[in-house]
């Protein structure tokens, strides 16, 4: 099934939601307006389109593969992959200084959802190396940066994170790793790191690994954890490549889905230890990690958003192709494509609102995320950064706990033939399941969202964003159509219980830690909807507005259907997850452990 970026919807919020306009004034930013955003998302369709969509099905069925230390990709992937750095895609959001283009996160945003739709194993090797050139950008030193930046931004090289130990998942104070110190200011790394994305392939010439690792004497604890570069080939002073480090691919993992990934496992040190070389200061390595992992858990919840969209187009095309079953208004006299029938329309629309609804809030958090790094006021930046934080776990938890939702019933239109792997659709749904667990599970999102992004600050932020919704319903009350009526009765609704739960989160949280933390999930699903739904509000009023200008009266009566759709099919549920939230901690935790 041949993909088609959805570059009219992202330009939609772009301008009518995320303020580009106001996006292309901030220093640095001045060219980035709508002609080039334009620009860049339609040459990226193409290039996604036509080059790494139609590797997705071949790297499903012949995944990475792993023989005598060396892994093999995807054939295909190679190519594509010099493709996509000879294009300047690696370099996009990145500074001009080491090659990069620049452009601000808006429009960077959308280009990271049409590479992940194409094909999310694919994505997933610039995605690590994205974390890795971020992390260097904010705690490397200047030699280090002009050594290692601008090779991942050209594609030469690519770049990983090392976190995860067979003994150290998500509780990174039992990482074991260890680095020594040596005579000339570099370390010795020995230890193993599992679950290494791209951690061995054939499509770069070098792999910059960041590896944490624990310097000797150390804090135990995360207070303890140093962060390293640690190159796969080492580099000379003139930057050509040098001799082979002493780190190791020892196997990859068979997984579920995203098969074409290779997922390493890499031992350090087998054979005398591996060079490192410290990034900032000891000790300080999970604080430079987080900002490796801030980036890439946003880039997760764009995955999400991507693989959803892949699978609502597969499902739309089965469901206009296959013939079963008479209309049930008896609208036609026979057989009619299943797309008549009310329960598919239903489960299409469901993909559809969700789909957009998280586009729209990824797209808001990423207009927020340039103007906290380059608005010329300290008080802008600092309230837009807090907007941003309290987004990231909504777009990571929410839109990835959304694909799954919408590749099963991407399954579901399919029927039998859902289940059949030939068609495809079960490959979005096995895709989908591993975003919902790295970067962080949901449950981890969730704590995230409970401890530092609403009770730390007594929900402060949280009540500002309520106002802003609000804000949102006065401007609803004032238009006549039934689809605002009933997004405004929705979204009122879902804005009160939104409130009341942060007030019991914000009041409870060291009170009661058990009964806020058994409704930790609902709350960011909660919170998600409620994002996603004022922004399909925004999107309803944007679109009116254009109708009545006579601009694109189809594409804008369809967003304000889908508006209303979301209104009364997914925004409805929230007042329904407030009750479980604020009265059902108990029974999560009243069962004896001995009865499960």
């Amino acid at each position: 099934m041949s993909y088609q970026a959805p570059v009219k919807d992202m330009l939609f919020c772009m301008q009518a939601l995320a303020g580009l306009d106001e996006v292309a004034t901030l220093p640095g930013f001045e060219d980035a307006g709508l002609e080039t955003a334009q620009a860049v998302l339609e040459e990226c369709a193409k290039f996604n389109e036509g080059v790494v969509s139609p590797l997705n099905w071949a790297g499903d069925q012949q995944p990475s593969s792993f023989k005598d230390g060396r892994v093999t990709t995807t054939p295909g992937f190679k190519e594509a992959f010099r493709a996509f750095a000879d294009g300047g895609w690696q370099g996009l959001q990145h500074p001009v200084d080491f090659g990069g283009q620049g452009l601000p996160k808006t429009i960077g945003a959308a280009c990271i959802e049409m590479i992940n739709s194409a094909n999310l194993s694919f994505a997933l090797c610039p995605l690590l190396t994205d974390g890795a050139i971020e992390a260097l950008l904010t705690a490397g030193t200047n030699e280090q940066q002009q050594t290692w930046i601008p090779k991942m931004i050209s594609g030469e090289w690519t770049g990983t994170m090392n976190l995860t130990e067979p003994q150290a998942g998500s509780d990174l104070a039992l990482v074991r790793t260890r680095a020594e110190p040596q005579a000339d200011g570099s370390y010795k790394i020995f230890g193993t790191k599992i679950f290494i994305t791209y951690g061995e392939h054939d499509m770069a010439d070098n792999i910059v690994h960041m590896v944490l690792a624990r310097v000797a004497g150390a804090p135990e604890g995360v207070k303890g954890i140093s962060l390293f570069i640690v190159p796969k080939f080492m580099v000379n002073g003139d930057g050509s490549l040098g001799a082979r480090n002493d780190v190791h691919c020892v196997s990859i993992e068979h997984k579920l889905g995203i098969k074409a990934s290779p997922t390493a496992v890499l031992q350090y040190g087998d054979h005398g230890g591996a060079v490192g070389y410290l990034v900032g200061q000891e000790n300080r390595g999970l604080e430079y990690m987080f900002i490796m992992m801030n980036a890439a858990r946003y880039a997760v919840g764009v995955q999400g958003i991507a693989v959803a969209e892949r699978a609502y187009q597969q499902a739309v095309a089965y469901a206009k192709d296959r013939v079963q079953s008479r209309p049930v208004d008896g609208s036609l006299p026979g057989s009619a494509a299943i797309i008549h029938h009310p329960d598919v329309k239903r489960m299409l629309m469901t993909m559809r609102a969700q789909t957009e609804g998280c586009r729209a809030m990824a797209i808001v958090a990423a207009a927020a995320f340039d103007a906290a790094h380059a608005h010329p006021d300290a008080e802008q930046r600092r309230q837009h950064q807090a907007f941003y934080e309290f987004m990231v776990p909504l777009v990571k938890g929410y839109s990835t706990e959304m694909s799954l939702d919408a590749t099963s019933l991407g399954v579901q239109v399919h029927g039998g033939m859902g289940f059949i792997e030939e068609t495809g659709a079960a490959q979005h749904y096995r895709d989908a399941k591993i975003l919902t667990i790295y970067e962080g599970t949901t449950a981890i999102q969730a704590n995230d969202l409970v401890g530092r992004k609403t009770a730390r600050d007594g929900g402060s932020t949280a009540k500002a964003i309520a106002k802003q919704i609000a804000a949102t319903e006065a401007q609803l009350s004032d238009r006549p159509s039934v689809a605002a009526r009933a997004m405004l009765r929705r979204l009122k609704a879902a804005r009160e219980a939104f409130e009341q739960v942060v007030d019991f989160v914000a009041g409870q949280t060291k009170a009661s830690p058990n009964a806020v933390f058994a409704g930790s999930v609902p709350y960011l699903m909660l919170a998600g909807n409620v994002m996603a739904g004022w922004q399909m509000a925004r999107a309803l009023m944007a679109a009116e507005d254009r109708v009545a200008a006579g601009e694109d009266a189809a594409f804008m009566n369809a967003k304000i259907t889908t508006a209303r759709f979301y209104a009364e099919h997914i925004l409805a549920r929230v007042p329904g997850l407030r009750d479980s939230i604020l009265e059902g901690g108990e029974s999560v935790t009243a069962l004896a452990l001995e009865a499960f």
